[in-house]
C-alpha cells in the first residue's frame, strides 16, 4: 500500500509532467513538509529539496541542521553540506541537464539569484503553479487534521461569546494575549495571530491589538487562530459590550445573513467567485456594499493562507476536500466593524462547517 507521502510524491511528478516542469526546488513554505515531514529552518543556511520528474528526490541541508530531518529513504535521500562547501552548486549539481525548473515562491532571493548564475539557461517558475493546486485538496488525514485545530479554536471563541475572557477594562493588547494563552492551552503549538480590535479599531480587518482600553457599548471583533500539529485553525466572531444600538444590530444580522448563505453556496462545483458573489450581493443589497472590502475567505492548511482563494475573478469550482474561510465583514470607517468567520470544506455530501460556534450576535453584560 502507498504511503500517504509517496501517494503525494507522485501526484506531484505527474502534474509536473503535464506542467513541463522538469525538477521541483523546494525551500522556506508549506510544500518542503507537506512531501518531506520536515520544516526548514529560515537561516541563511540552505536547506533545498531537489524533486526531479525523473529521478529520486534529495534534501540538501547543512550538515549541522540534518540530524532535525525524520529520514524517509523511501521518499526522499538527505545529503548534509559542510560549512565550506557552496549548497548552490550542490542543488545545480543534481539540477544535471534538466532546465525546466519550479523554486519555493518563498525561497530566499540570494540563494534563487546564486542558482540561476550557476544555470544560466535555466527556465524558472513559482513552485505553486504545480503544487498549489495539489496542496489546495486535501486527503482525509488532513481534513481530521483541520476539525482538530477547528474544534480547538472553537473552545477559545466559545469562552469569549459566552462572556468567560473579560473585554471591559482591558486593552486589546491583553485580551489579544488571554486568546492566545487560551489556544495553546487547547493543544495548539503556535499562535499564528490574535486580532482583537475595539470600538473604531473594530473597522480594521487587520488591525493591530493596542494598549487602547475595551468600554463600554462598543464592538470587539476577535480572529484569532494557529497551529495544531501542523494544520492551521482560523475563526472570527464579533461580540459587543453592553446593548447593541439599532443600527448595529441590523448591520450584524445582514452580515450573518451573508456568511450562512455562502456556505451554503460552498458546494462542490461552484466557482469560488460564486461563493464570494453570494455574501457581497446580499451585504451590497442592503446598502453596506461599500463596506465589505475585503475578499470572502482564504484557503487553510499548513499555511493560514493557501488556495482556493474566495474571490472575485477566480472561476475555480470547488471540488471535494478543498479547503477554506467564509469570513465576510462590514465595516464603518471610525464607528465600528463586524466580521464572522468559520472554516468549511467542500464535500460531495455538501459544505462541511469545521467552527461550530454560535453564529448569533453575543453580548457581554458589563
Amino acid at each position: 500500500m502507498t504511503s500517504p507521502r509517496l501517494a503525494r510524491l507522485e501526484r506531484v511528478r505527474a502534474a509536473m509532467s503535464s506542467a513541463g516542469v522538469d525538477c521541483l526546488l523546494l525551500s522556506l513554505g508549506a510544500d518542503l513538509p507537506w512531501l518531506t515531514g520536515y520544516t526548514a529552518m529560515p537561516l541563511e543556511r540552505l536547506t533545498m529539496l531537489v524533486l526531479p520528474a525523473d529521478a529520486d528526490a534529495t534534501l540538501v541541508i547543512a550538515r549541522l541542521e540534518a540530524p532535525r530531518v525524520a529520514e524517509d529513504p523511501s521518499a526522499f535521500t538527505v545529503l548534509g553540506w559542510d560549512e565550506t562547501e557552496d549548497p548552490v552548486e550542490i542543488v545545480a549539481r543534481l539540477v544535471g541537464t534538466r532546465r525546466h525548473l519550479a523554486i519555493s515562491d518563498r525561497a530566499w532571493a540570494t540563494f534563487l539569484l546564486q542558482l540561476q548564475s550557476q544555470v544560466p539557461d535555466a527556465q524558472l517558475r513559482a513552485a505553486s503553479t504545480v503544487t498549489g493546486p495539489l496542496r489546495a485538496v486535501k486527503d482525509a488525514s488532513e481534513v481530521s487534521a483541520l476539525a482538530a485545530a477547528s474544534s480547538a479554536a472553537d473552545r477559545v471563541a466559545t469562552a469569549l461569546v459566552e462572556g468567560d475572557i473579560s473585554l471591559v477594562g482591558r486593552s486589546e493588547a491583553e485580551v489579544s494575549d488571554d486568546i492566545g494563552r487560551r489556544l495553546v492551552a487547547e493543544g495548539h503549538q503556535r499562535v499564528n495571530f490574535a486580532i482583537v480590535g475595539s470600538g473604531p479599531n473594530s473597522a480594521s480587518p487587520h488591525h493591530d491589538a493596542t494598549s487602547r482600553v475595551i468600554g463600554p457599548g462598543e464592538a470587539v471583533v476577535c480572529d484569532f487562530g494557529g497551529t495544531l500539529d501542523g494544520y492551521c485553525s482560523d475563526i472570527t466572531r464579533t461580540v459587543f459590550t453592553g446593548d447593541p444600538p439599532d443600527e448595529f444590530r441590523a448591520l450584524y444580522s445582514v452580515l450573518q445573513e451573508a456568511q450562512a448563505a455562502a456556505v451554503a453556496a460552498a458546494s462542490v462545483g461552484t466557482p469560488c467567485e460564486r461563493v464570494d458573489g453570494v455574501a457581497r450581493d446580499i451585504i451590497a443589497g442592503a446598502g453596506y456594499g461599500q463596506y465589505f472590502i475585503h475578499r470572502t475567505g482564504h484557503g487553510i492548511g499548513l499555511e493560514e493562507h493557501e488556495d482556493p482563494y474566495i474571490v472575485g475573478g477566480n472561476g475555480q469550482p470547488l471540488v471535494p476536500g478543498h479547503a477554506f474561510s467564509v469570513e465576510p465583514g462590514i465595516y464603518l470607517p471610525g464607528r465600528y466593524g463586524a466580521r464572522i468567520e468559520d472554516i468549511v470544506v467542500a464535500t460531495d455530501e455538501g459544505p462541511r462547517a469545521l467552527n461550530r460556534v454560535d453564529h448569533a450576535l453575543a453580548v457581554v453584560e458589563v
